[in-house]
């Protein structure tokens, strides 16, 4: 008895926190408890399924070229170029959003994780699924852009500087 009493007040406490507007949702706000952890954890769990798979699409300068246009068009916004600081928009952002050409990136990462986060996009943290907007090559095309990042050719980093 006293086990359902403890799940039926725990289930009382969830909805009021939420329902009564307790739950910190704006994006300056800290993160609810366990937020952080729960997420991480289910992300690295289903991504490591899907890590290791190869890419169809080689690391050539002609696909790194294609990926740095795609790259400068839909994910730049968030994910900044390199050399100039961070957005607006992406300072607003909650999660903070990983700067992809300043610090870590994602360089240490398998570049199939890398398509399967460009694929699916992350839920809870503003990253958009672009597997509806973008075909197959340039999703592969913009994971090798970002695992080469810290090796790119001249001609590619001219294409992500490159003003429309």
């Amino acid at each position: 008895m006293g086990v359902v009493i403890t799940l039926i007040v725990l289930a009382v406490g969830a909805y009021c926190y939420f329902g009564f507007g307790l739950a910190p949702v704006a994006t300056a706000a800290a993160p609810m408890p366990f937020e952080k952890f729960l997420a991480n954890r289910a992300l690295h769990a289903v991504v490591a399924k899907t890590a290791d798979r190869p890419s169809p699409v080689d690391a050539s300068e002609s696909n790194l070229k294609g990926g740095a246009s795609v790259y400068r068009r839909d994910c730049a916004v968030c994910h900044g170029l390199p050399g100039p600081p961070m957005t607006d928009i992406a300072k607003g952002m909650f999660p903070k959003v990983p700067q992809l050409f300043h610090g870590k990136g994602v360089t240490d990462d398998p570049v199939g994780e890398t398509f399967w986060k460009v694929q699916n996009g992350i839920r809870l943290t503003g990253m958009p699924a672009f597997h509806g907007s973008l075909s197959e090559e340039q999703m592969w095309q913009v994971s090798q852009l970002l695992v080469s990042a810290d090796k790119l050719p001249d001609s590619v980093k001219q294409e992500l500087a490159r003003k429309d």
